[in-house]
């Protein structure tokens, strides 16, 4: 069947993330920018995407990536302008490819007016209300009002020299909103509309469950707030029960258009059960799962993560996504070619990164074999798939960016501890040669590796054994193949091996261990790696199809 239309199109789309500063630059500043999206759209159709999924691209001054965002209603004039992102609107539509835009709601820059009023006012006044201030401890408040320690190292509280500090989970440059007070939550009813207006199909909701939050007059210490279980909801900063009441709200703004607009919430909760709500129909509608890619390559927790997480899409009438990489975590084809991750698999890959990528030693074949073979299964289950740029070219973590080149507050704010996300972010390589590989006429705002030319678009089109061509080939298929959203499994008599088959007959079979095994009956038709008839290599997937 093909794509899915109407109101449910989003239940089983491919989505492509894009990076906007690292995707293509069209004027040549060493930035990726919107007309340079624009100009990729023949690609982007042609790889066979239902959805881009545009991570912010507001005016910032990138002190996380454009996670802090200055005006919420406006494009950052070194990536274009309102009508340049018309302009992209018009041509993605045109090739058939909705749009899913960030929003970052948990907090602004802090050169939003609001906040630059904040800091002007005098304390108790209606401009600080509208973000989280605390008087400090001490003599004068000198003192920060607790001693927690923010996302990214560092404090969570800044002085604004008054006597009282604001909260920032995040970066200082991000202050925290306050979900209380209703001029916040007017203002991004406002701002959905806006993006809605100009054509926007959906939005992914940034750090979702944290924008309640429920602060005693008596702040609990870093040590009590880490000792508090997340699972209630009642933790006074994360998953509170009450977020809930902010999205069945923008659930009505999204319901005023035809078809309705989608959002999908990035959600980093615990037990995973607690992500039905954040999918429910009356609120955001689909939830971001985590879990594959925390996961490593193994069949039984392969298996235990797809059976759990499409047993909550059932019983919250959702549908699942399914993610390896994104803008966050090291790329699937570098996690891929190192030892097990074991219970702390992002804080284990940043600490190979420190290493700048040579202790533990990576096998970038392995990495890249298992990472088209764990893709070419994820296709093939019922959900949403969120593919990140440059995964279908099957790029690795750039781990050897010089220090002075970073620019992940992460590495700033704890340095030695970690490196940052950076090594995700590098511009993609769109041609052999050239100052940025086909990036842009010049260099590239993050320095890229001598390697990428190996492995641009114009090195892998052509080339049927390329991770391009499978990617390609594997979302026309997907197209195609797509029925209802069961799956049964099918036995197979070897414990590294996962069997799946949709209504359709079209079948999935992929083998975690690296012996060679027999290949079910079937009409194969495309595999993530080369095989002879009947036999299926290790750490490769075949799809197939019976009658």
């Amino acid at each position: 069947m093909a794509a899915q239309t109407g109101a449910d199109w989003w239940r089983q789309a491919t989505v492509y993330q894009i990076y906007p500063r690292s995707f293509a630059d069209a004027n040549g500043d060493g930035i990726g920018d919107l007309p340079g999206i624009t100009s990729r759209t023949d690609y982007l159709a042609r790889l066979g995407v239902d959805a881009v999924w545009l991570s912010p691209f507001y005016p910032s001054a990138l002190a996380d990536g454009g996670y802090d965002v200055d005006d919420y209603r406006n494009v950052d004039p070194r990536l274009g302008t309102l009508d340049d992102f018309d302009a992209m609107v018009a041509a993605l539509h045109g090739a058939g490819i909705k749009l899913i835009v960030d929003i970052v709601p948990n907090h602004s820059s802090n050169r939003h007016e609001w906040f630059q009023a904040a800091l002007a006012a005098p304390k108790g006044s209606p401009e600080r209300d509208r973000y989280v201030f605390r008087d400090g401890l001490g003599e004068n408040g000198e003192l920060p009002p607790a001693d927690w320690v923010s996302m990214f190292g560092g404090p969570a509280w800044t002085a604004v020299g008054d006597g009282q500090w604001y909260l920032h989970l995040f970066a200082p440059e991000q202050p925290d909103f306050n979900w209380h007070n209703e001029e916040v939550r007017a203002d991004f009813l406002k701002t959905l509309r806006f993006w809605s207006d100009r054509g926007v199909d959906g939005f992914r909701v940034d750090v979702a469950h944290a924008l309640a939050k429920d602060l005693p007059a008596d702040l609990p210490s870093q040590a009590q707030l880490d000792a508090m279980d997340k699972a209630t909801g009642l933790h006074p900063l994360w998953d509170r029960d009450e977020v809930h009441d902010i999205y069945t709200g923008w659930r009505a703004v999204f319901d005023e258009y035809d078809p309705p607009r989608i959002a999908v919430a990035e959600a980093w909760v615990n037990p995973a059960s607690r992500r039905a709500r954040y999918a429910s129909a009356a609120g955001l509608g689909q939830a971001f799962n985590f879990d594959l890619l925390e996961a490593d390559f193994d069949a039984a927790a392969f298996r235990g993560i797809i059976t759990e997480n499409l047993e909550q899409a059932a019983a919250s009438g959702s549908s699942t996504t399914w993610v390896f990489s994104n803008h966050d975590v090291v790329r699937h084809a570098t996690r891929y070619g190192l030892p097990p991750n074991g219970d702390e698999p992002r804080k284990y890959n940043r600490a190979w990164l420190l290493s700048r990528g040579t202790d533990p030693e990576l096998d970038a074949a392995q990495g890249l074999r298992r990472a088209r073979a764990a893709t070419l299964l994820m296709l093939a289950l019922p959900g949403s798939a969120y593919l990140y740029q440059g995964e279908e070219l099957g790029l690795g973590e750039v781990a050897t960016i010089p220090d002075e080149a970073r620019q992940d507050p992460t590495f700033f704010r704890s340095p030695g501890v970690d490196v940052g996300r950076d090594g995700c972010r590098v511009p993609i390589p769109w041609t052999v040669e050239g100052p940025s590989f086909g990036f842009g006429s010049g260099p590239a705002h993050l320095p890229q590796p001598d390697w990428f030319g190996k492995v641009s678009v114009e090195a892998e089109d052509g080339d049927a054994a390329s991770t391009l061509s499978l990617y390609r080939r594997a979302l026309e298929l997907r197209r195609e193949l797509q029925s209802d959203e069961t799956l049964e499994w099918v036995r197979y008599p070897a414990p590294d091996v996962l069997h799946v088959r949709r209504a359709n007959g079209w079948e999935a079979v992929a083998n975690f261990g690296k012996e060679t095994l027999p290949l079910p009956e079937g009409t194969p038709l495309l595999s993530s790696g080369p095989f002879d008839s009947g036999e299926l290599p290790g750490e490769t997937t075949v799809w197939l199809k019976r009658d």
